[in-house]
Parts: structure tokens; C-alpha cells; sequence
């Protein structure tokens, strides 16, 4: 391919990261349009948002794989149609059970094509041309993520509650169909490599029915009161998932190909690495899930309200996210640190507020925490992957690339799943009046705010299990999540 067409080429594969991306926060302020529209539990606004990270997070690795055996050209094609197609089914969801449906498998779809974009990156570029193709893909990331909560609060606001919401995914069907014809023409040529690795199907299915089954009891427990059936099905997903663990240990024995290599978790700083991955996501996610709950639900602010409450954050990732590769070079390990410990004291300022003024918070009194934890943010989220997969040996780096950007949307799933349960389990009208829904969703608030302040302490402190440096012959880190 010729320099020029290589970078075009790049804007196809940009608009694939950008939806994928976009998914992830702009549908927090549609959610209570949505339990308005279709009368939706308390759980299916968590799945909604649980069931796209954990769909996309359990395709990734196995995605990546068949894109190696028949080119990873076809596998972005397919994976992008099967989103735009998803996306119009959420769009057109009657019920709750459809839109469920709807976005698990345009979760899915997103993992399936994301793997294809850092692949023909490396294709496509060499050299600093690389570098920079990454860093465009990383900027992108960041600036799609933090856009969600505007555009989705823009698009509630002008086409009306009752329609709105869908439009916030049906948007993504002009511009997904835009982006497969250009994908056509733009993309090179699809080379496959039949000796590529066999995938671990029966290792996939055990760490999918592992995880959903964790999964379900963490949503649907505290809205039909934690009945036998819960703990009976957390823990069969707990007996599946060491099950998981025996047979990718079988497969390593056998000289198979496990879909998680055990062997990775032998370097303690690469498996305290991926818990700081999940802790983290953990935390991060399900910042904006409690803060628009209760800014439309609590407050009575319209969807644009509170999508433009993110404000500060998305402009605080910018930041921290354009100046967190200077940072690394000087601070290593350090920038980490900073990043971590600004979003726990971020958080931990929007805690305060809602400890010191409750039911009537505004917008002006989490500017200034909102700003620090965004910039915290933007710090640990692009270099995080280049240190974590430093702990590992380099011809094991796209393997622990793979399992960290898994860990990363399984931490998001599960971040949301334990901050609803606490979020909606707490929720008790005790006093009367214009100010009970306030003041009971502020009470909520707050305590959802501990969790998730809690988990990014934790956090924190696991950072210090990552090296103090990452080894220059790694070359430019791949960009798993966000």
C-alpha cells in the first residue's frame, strides 16, 4: 500500500474504534429514558451496560485468532456489519429482553472487529509511522469515550425522551454502512495464515458460562431479593471458572494452545498487573453509571444535564491522556501512581461533596474533583498496557495484550453489576415530599460513590506490583481498552 492510502485506510479502522468506543458511555444517559420507554428493571439498566463490556471483552482474544488464520480484513468487515445490524435492533428494541439481546450481541460484534484494528495497524505501518498510527488510535479512544455522555445527552434532548434513546444507537447505522464500503475498498488485501493458533473453544465456553454466571446474581440478585437460586448460580460460576483454570492448565501440558496461557501468571507482577486492570475498570466504569442515575432519576436534570456533568472528566482525559507518554518517559512506573492516585482523590472529592451537601448537589461542586479524576484518568490509561505487558517475556506480549484487554471489559462488567446491585439495593423513600426522590438517590449516590472510591484505593496500591520501568524493546503498546 502506498503511504497515502495506508493513512486513509487508518480513518476506516478509526471510525470502527470510535463506534465501538462511543457505545460504551453514551448509552449512560439514555438509561433512565430507557426505563421510562420500556418500563425497564433496575437490572436491565445494568445489563445493558454490563452485557456490551463483557460480550466485547470474551470475543476479543478468540476474534483476534481467526482474524490470524483468515485475514483480519474479513473478520472487521464481518464484525462491523454485525454492530451496525445490532445497533439498529437495539434501536428498534420493544422490550426490555430484546434491547438485552440487542446490545450483548453488538457487544460482541465490537470485539469481534477491534482486535482486526491494532492488527492491520501493524500491517499497514512501520517504524515511527507506527507509533503514530497508535497514538492516533489511542487519541480516538479517549475523545470517543468522552464524548459519549454529550452526544447521547444532544440526542435525547432534541428528538425527545421517547425517541431519543434510540437514536443514540441507531446513529451508528449511516456511519457503519459508510465505513464497510470504505472498509472494502480502503483495506488491504486479507492474508490468513493457516498454521495460525487453533483457538481454545472449550476453554472460551467454560470462562464465558464462568463469568455470566457470576454475572447474573450480581444484577438480578437485590431486585428479586437474593432468593436460593442466586448463591446457587454465583457459585457454579465460581466452579466453573476453576474449571476453566484445570483445563488451560490440561491444555499447556498437552502443548495445546490455551486461551489464557498459565504460564503467564507465573511473573506475580503480570498477575498483579491484570488485577490492577480489573480493579481499576472496575472503579472507572461505574463512575458516570451512579452519577447519571441519579442526576435524572434523583435530581429531575434532562439527559443533556447530566451528559454535560462528564464534562470536566472528558476534558481532564484529554489532558492527561496527551501528555501521559512525556510523563512516563520521566516519572516510569511513576505516571501510574499519579494516574491512579488522582482519580482515587478525584473520586474521593465527589464523595466528599455528596457527604457535605447531598440532595442538593450541583454541577459546580464536582468540576473541580471531576477534573482531577479525569486527568488521573488519561495518565493510566494509555501507558497502563505498555507496563503491564512489560512484565512479561516479549514473544509473549500479543498473548498478554489479548488477556488484558479481556480483564479490562470483564472489570467494567462486573464494576457495573456490584455499583447497581449497591446503588438500586440501598434506594429507600423514607421521607415524603418534592425532595424524596432527591434525597433517596443522593443517599444511594453516596454509598455507590464509597464502592467505587474503595476499589480505586485498591487499585492504587496494586500499582506498585508493576515494574518501575518499561523495557524500550516492547516497542509501541497496543491500545486494548479504554
Amino acid at each position: 500500500m502506498t503511504k497515502r492510502r495506508s493513512w486513509l485506510a487508518l480513518a476506516v479502522l478509526m471510525v470502527g474504534a470510535f463506534m465501538s468506543l462511543l457505545d460504551t458511555t453514551i448509552v449512560n444517559v439514555a438509561l433512565p429514558s430507557i426505563r421510562d420507554s420500556l418500563n425497564a428493571s433496575s437490572a436491565t439498566l445494568e445489563w445493558i451496560i454490563s452485557g456490551y463490556a463483557l460480550a466485547f471483552g470474551l470475543t476479543l482474544i478468540p476474534a483476534g485468532r481467526v482474524g490470524d488464520r483468515i485475514g483480519h480484513k474479513y473478520i472487521f468487515l464481518v464484525g462491523l456489519a454485525i454492530f451496525t445490524a445490532a445497533s439498529l435492533a437495539c434501536g428498534l428494541a420493544q422490550d426490555s429482553l430484546q434491547l438485552i439481546i440487542a446490545r450483548v450481541v453488538q457487544g460482541a460484534a465490537g470485539g469481534i472487529f477491534f482486535p482486526a484494528i491494532t492488527a492491520l495497524i501493524q500491517r499497514m505501518f512501520v517504524g515511527r509511522d507506527r507509533g503514530k498510527a497508535f497514538g492516533v488510535l489511542g487519541a480516538v479512544l479517549g475523545v470517543s469515550a468522552a464524548l459519549g455522555p454529550v452526544v447521547g445527552g444532544l440526542l435525547i434532548q432534541a428528538f425527545g425522551q421517547a425517541n431519543g434513546w434510540r437514536l443514540v444507537f441507531a446513529v451508528n447505522l449511516p456511519i457503519g454502512i459508510i465505513a464497510i464500503i470504505a472498509a472494502l475498498v480502503l483495506l488491504p488485501s486479507a492474508e490468513g495464515s493457516p498454521a495460525a493458533k487453533k483457538i481454545d473453544w472449550l476453554g472460551l465456553v467454560l470462562l464465558s458460562g464462568g463469568l455470566t454466571a457470576v454475572l447474573v446474581p450480581l444484577i438480578e440478585g437485590q431486585s428479586v431479593g437474593w432468593p436460593a437460586w442466586t448463591y446457587l448460580t454465583l457459585v457454579g460460576g465460581l466452579l466453573l471458572l476453576v474449571g476453566f483454570a484445570f483445563w488451560e492448565v490440561r491444555e499447556a501440558r498437552l502443548g495445546h494452545d490455551p486461551i489464557v496461557p498459565p504460564h503467564l501468571f507465573s511473573h506475580p507482577a503480570f498477575a498483579g498487573g491484570t488485577l490492577l486492570a480489573m480493579v481499576y475498570f472496575a472503579a472507572f466504569t461505574g463512575i458516570f453509571f451512579t452519577i447519571t442515575i441519579l442526576w435524572q432519576a434523583g435530581l429531575g436534570a434532562t439527559p443533556l444535564e447530566s451528559g454535560l456533568v462528564a464534562i470536566p472528566f472528558a476534558i481532564g482525559s484529554i489532558l492527561g491522556a496527551t501528555q501521559s507518554d512525556r510523563v512516563a518517559h520521566r516519572l516510569g512506573r511513576g505516571v501510574l501512581v499519579l494516574g491512579v492516585g488522582m482519580l482515587t482523590i478525584g473520586l474521593a472529592g465527589v464523595l466528599g461533596v455528596l457527604l457535605a451537601v447531598g440532595a442538593n448537589i450541583t454541577v459546580w461542586e464536582l468540576i473541580l474533583p471531576l477534573l482531577i479524576a479525569g486527568i488521573g484518568g488519561g495518565f493510566f490509561i494509555a501507558p497502563n498496557t505498555s507496563f503491564i505487558v512489560a512484565t512479561v517475556d516479549r514473544d509473549e506480549a500479543g498473548a498478554a495484550s489479548g488477556i488484558l484487554g479481556t480483564v479490562q471489559r470483564v472489570g467494567s462488567a462486573i464494576g457495573v453489576a456490584i455499583i447497581g446491585s449497591v446503588l438500586f439495593g440501598t434506594l429507600s423513600f423514607d421521607t415524603r415530599g418534592p425532595d424524596a426522590a432527591a434525597i433517596a438517590f443522593a443517599h444511594s449516590a453516596t454509598i455507590a460513590m464509597v464502592v467505587s472510591t474503595s476499589l480505586s484505593f485498591v487499585a492504587f496500591l496494586l500499582v506498585f506490583a508493576l515494574p518501575k520501568r518499561v523495557e524500550a524493546a516492547h516497542g509501541p503498546a497496543v491500545p486494548v481498552g479504554a
